[in-house]
C-alpha cells in the first residue's frame, strides 16, 4: 500500500483512510473475532495508530473482553476495528471495510487452535497458535 487507501462501513456514515505499508495482514480464527463478524474467519490489516484516521463520522466502540475495544458503525452495525491493550500503538482494521481489500494480501493465520474444524484453507500461509509471535 503506497497511496492512501480509503474505506467505510456498509452505510457510509463512517469513513476512514490508511497510509503506508501495513505491519501485517492475517486471518484470525479466534472465537471472539468470529463472533464479532458472524463469519468463520476475520481478516485484519494491522496498522500503526498514526497510519490511520477516521475522516467522516465517528464509530461507536465497546469492550468485548478485558483490554480489548472493538469499533463499529452505530447506524448500520458494520464492524470496523480492533484495538487491544497488548498492542497500544496499533489498530487492526477489518480488510473488507476497505474500498479495495484486494491490495491487502494475507500472509498468516492466527489463533489457528480456535479454527472451526470444517473450515479448510489450503493457502500455504504460516499458521500460529496465538497472535503470531510463536509457532
Amino acid at each position: 500500500m503506497s497511496k492512501a487507501e480509503k474505506g467505510q462501513c456498509l452505510c457510509g456514515a463512517v469513513k476512514f483512510e490508511a497510509e503506508g505499508k501495513p505491519m501485517w495482514v492475517a486471518h484470525c480464527h479466534c472465537r471472539s473475532c468470529r463472533r464479532n463478524t458472524g463469519s468463520a474467519v476475520a481478516t485484519f490489516v494491522g496498522l500503526k495508530q498514526e497510519q490511520f484516521r477516521y475522516v467522516e463520522g465517528s464509530p461507536k466502540s465497546f469492550t468485548s473482553s478485558p483490554g480489548v475495544s472493538r469499533s463499529f458503525c452505530n447506524d448500520c452495525g458494520t464492524p470496523l476495528a480492533y484495538e487491544g491493550d497488548h498492542c497500544p500503538d496499533e489498530i487492526h482494521i477489518y480488510v473488507s471495510t476497505f474500498d479495495h481489500p484486494e491490495v491487502f494480501e494475507p500472509t498468516a493465520h492466527v489463533f489457528i487452535v480456535e479454527k472451526i474444524p470444517w473450515l479448510h484453507m489450503d493457502d500455504g500461509l504460516n499458521r500460529y497458535k496465538g497472535r503470531g509471535r510463536e509457532g
